[in-house]
């Protein structure tokens, strides 16, 4: 006879059956004892989107009927959102001065998983996993998703049993035995330890664009941290339980000739005791009006969950880097996290999409920060002449004008917002700057960027290698038009492009109130402008050659 229980009272229920077997140690509900970020765990319960009483927009929760989620306990203050999809302007209404006095709580975090193993080591045969107190337990791996083009091997598995983890999974016991089912597994040696860091600056000739591409973009090298600028150096290092604000950037993949610009995202946190970083939340934009073939789904998610899902973790298709900004005050990083969850809100309702040039997962991260006031230096589109001319060639040659937008709109768009490694170096510079380590242009701060200011006690590089598996390496990403271009087949029919398939928004959760947002025109303003001009030009000329002449006579 099957029997239910409750593992650690957090409402999770186990199977099973006879005999029991014994939990080993490290056992626990993915929210005992954690952090989600900036927020105690305690402050969530496990649900799923089948959550008939979830105080969240229930268009988010749809896109996760039957996945594992920390939603906000009912007596919590969760982020709501004010209609409409300006980012920048919403959030610089929610939030005038750059500050929030209380973080609200976000109204869904996408775990995957109920349970977690920590301490434990995955042996030799990769079929079975030690935990502290000598327990051994069957070890199996979350389904390798169809779509999906590579997954864990040998390799992966001779990577791991060098090495602790903590894993993020599902315990299951039955017939006195136990197994642990592993989604997520994170490498615990993967620590910022400030003890072992020693100043590095960059140097005269270095730049985080050289950073970058060091080594083919690092994804044979092994893990390595940092320290490029302390405010205090020289004195004891008391990071401990400090918060923090990560720019991350993920690298090229070597099988996409589509994904070689790589992936931009913002995460928040505290610093644990032993240089632990797992437990932040990384805030996370994909395209939701399409199925990701690595299952990936935007939202709050844990920083193992980000890099290192079996399926969906970063780490298994490229190379990752990542500048941390340890913080006295979490007031900082507090009104980022703030400010985009609301924005997720907005995204889950669709008051505004996903575009590639326009509002991909640099641009909308970034436009969160502009809300607040930190005011990056802008580059400029790639070019404007440039565009026009893409615009009638690719339009003429693959007899579509969508065609022609799509290129057209990648080379005006601001590149700081566009590409996520020319978002990253920017950042890394202005942050750079604010606190002193470089000189640059002087500027009036706002209110945000005084307080990054003030309350940036270091600045920590981190160059997290891809994990092995049956993946072919990845690269580091590009940094302008130019760069990609080369990259990338000079046939676009050669290209290595996996498809993927449309995820249509139900009309049904769309909220009436709130207009679809409006779709781009084929024709660019500027395309137009100069198409009336020449029309009014021609029509003027024909019009000057039939005026009669007056008589000599």
């Amino acid at each position: 006879m099957l029997k239910t229980r409750s593992l650690l009272g957090a409402g999770v229920l186990l199977m099973s059956a006879g005999a029991q077997a014994t939990e080993p140690a490290g056992l626990k509900s993915a929210l005992a004892g954690e952090r989600l970020g900036l927020l105690p765990a305690m402050q969530f319960r496990l649900s799923n989107g089948n959550c008939p009483d979830c105080v969240t927009v229930k268009q988010g929760l749809w896109y996760f009927q039957n996945e594992v989620l920390a939603v906000p306990l009912p007596s919590q203050p969760v982020s709501s959102f004010k209609r409409g999809g300006d980012i920048v302007r919403g959030t610089r209404e929610w939030a005038p001065d750059g500050a929030k006095d209380q973080l609200a709580l976000p109204g869904l975090v996408w775990l995957g998983a109920p349970h977690i193993l920590d301490d434990a080591r995955i042996l030799a045969d990769g079929a079975h996993v030690r935990s502290t107190d000598d327990a051994v337990t069957s070890l199996a791996l979350a389904p390798k998703l169809a779509s999906n083009l590579s997954y864990w091997d040998p390799k992966t598995t001779a990577f791991f049993a060098q090495r602790e983890v903590r894993m993020r999974g599902t315990y299951i016991e039955a017939d006195g035995k136990s197994s642990f089912v592993a989604r997520t597994v994170w490498p615990k040696d993967f620590a910022i330890d400030q003890s072992k860091m020693r100043a590095q600056p960059l140097g005269k000739d270095e730049s985080f664009a050289s950073y970058v591409r060091a080594e083919g973009g690092g994804a044979s090298s092994p893990f390595s941290t940092r320290l490029l600028w302390e405010r205090k150096p020289g004195q004891a290092r008391q990071w401990q339980e400090k918060p923090v604000i990560g720019v991350v950037l993920n690298g090229a993949q070597g099988d996409d000739d589509e994904a070689y610009g790589g992936h931009f995202a913002v995460a928040t946190g505290y610093l644990g005791r032993q240089g632990e970083w797992s437990d932040w939340i990384v805030n996370n934009f994909y395209n939701l009006d399409s199925v990701s073939e690595k299952g990936i789904i935007a939202a709050p998610v844990p920083m193992d969950n980000y890099l290192m899902d079996l399926n969906s973790g970063q780490q298994y298709y490229r190379p990752s880097y990542m500048l941390v900004a340890v913080l006295s005050n979490a007031r900082t990083a507090a009104a980022y996290q703030g400010g985009v969850q609301r924005v997720f809100n907005h995204f889950y309702r669709h008051d505004f999409t996903y575009q590639h040039a326009k509002a991909n997962c640099t641009g909308i991260s970034l436009d969160v920060f502009k809300g607040l006031g930190w005011n990056i230096p802008q580059r400029g589109p790639t070019s404007n002449l440039k565009a026009l001319g893409a615009y009638a060639y690719l339009s003429a040659k693959d007899m579509s004008l969508a065609s022609g937008r799509k290129i057209y709109d990648y080379l005006t768009e601001e590149q700081v917002r566009l590409y996520p490694a020319v978002a990253f170096e920017a950042a890394g510079n202005d942050l750079l700057q604010l606190v002193g380590a470089t000189k640059g242009k002087a500027r009036k701060l706002t209110a945000y960027e005084k307080q990054l200011q003030g309350d940036i006690e270091a600045l920590v590089l981190v160059r997290i290698p891809q994990i092995p598996s049956s993946r072919v390496m990845g690269s580091n990403p590009v940094f302008s038009f130019s760069e990609y271009m080369k990259r990338t087949p000079p046939n676009q029919a050669d290209w290595k492009i996996v498809p993927v398939g449309a995820r249509p928004f139900p009309e049904a959760l769309r909220d009436t109130s709130t207009p679809p947002p409006k779709a781009s025109s084929p024709v660019p303003l500027p395309v137009a402008g100069i198409a009336l001009g020449g029309v009014i030009g021609i029509g003027a000329l024909i019009r000057r050659r039939r005026k009669p002449r007056p008589s000599a006579g």
